[in-house]
């Protein structure tokens, strides 16, 4: 049976004490209503029951209460809990504090929270926080990286298809091409990326990306770390030569690894 505090046995936070708390974290008045965090550890205790695998969601995130919370909860007890925090980009007050303080949306504060939060739960417990996990990873929702296609292949001139050699929008970066592939693969976007120069694993060697330059010699090392998805950008071969070699590399170093080229 897991512990749980009553309300009558855990002091409670008002939202007075919220405002002094966030106050004190940020120098200076920078949110209108915040949570209390031991109201929000207060309910985290008694709808999770496993500490070490649980998520926690916030669909209104506001100034990241709720992530502040759960880094104190794993602190207290050692949990491995993980938040999952949302909240739309909405615009601060021009005449606010917490825009003349440089916070121009709401989300600026929230991740600001969450460095500040985190820090100090260390360094107020310096020797129990050493293992405490404060990380997190910022996502934007987007549209699609891929170009848009809205013509008939009869509605295409030479001059259309040469803009097409690269099906990739220009303005995507490597690491927005690596966030779609994970999920199109179902693999969830916590989970660790390691990067090397233009190679990006992710889960050590589950999946293997580049979308830069891949010659034959980089092609072949990645077959021979053996991954179990390896995935390239079409335009990122450094050769013709190198994208028609590329299936035979793999089916001799690698055959098992489940190959894409976006």
């Amino acid at each position: 049976m897991k512990n749980v505090l009553s309300p009558a046995h855990y002091q409670m936070e008002t939202n007075e004490d919220a405002t002094r708390q966030l106050t004190e974290l940020f120098g200076v008045d920078i949110f209108d209503n915040p949570k209390p965090v031991k109201l929000i550890n207060y309910l985290i205790r008694a709808v999770t029951y496993d500490i070490q695998n649980s998520i926690i969601l916030d669909f209104f995130s506001g100034s990241a209460t709720t992530a502040h919370a759960v880094m104190q909860l794993n602190a207290e007890d050692g949990g491995k809990r993980k938040f999952i925090m949302v909240q739309l980009p909405e615009v601060t007050d021009e005449n606010s504090e917490a825009f003349k303080a440089g916070y121009k949306n709401i989300c600026e504060i929230g991740k600001e929270r969450i460095r500040r939060a985190g820090a100090k739960i260390k360094s107020d417990s310096p020797l129990t926080t050493q293992d405490l996990d404060t990380g997190f990873r910022v996502l934007k929702l987007d549209s699609t990286n891929m170009r848009d296609v809205y013509y008939t292949p009869q509605g295409y001139t030479q001059l259309d298809l040469d803009g097409l050699i690269d099906n990739i929008k220009p303005d995507r970066t490597p690491e927005d091409l690596l966030f779609q592939v994970m999920l199109d693969l179902g693999i969830p976007l916590s989970a660790k990326i390691e990067r090397d120069g233009s190679v990006f694993r992710v889960n050590g060697d589950y999946l293997i990306a580049c979308f830069e330059k891949a010659d034959d010699a980089l092609v072949t090392a990645i077959a021979q770390a053996k991954p179990y998805y390896a995935v390239f950008r079409d335009s990122g071969f450094a050769s013709d030569s190198t994208l028609v070699n590329f299936e035979q590399i793999f089916t001799t170093y690698s055959p098992n690894t489940i190959r894409r080229v976006l």
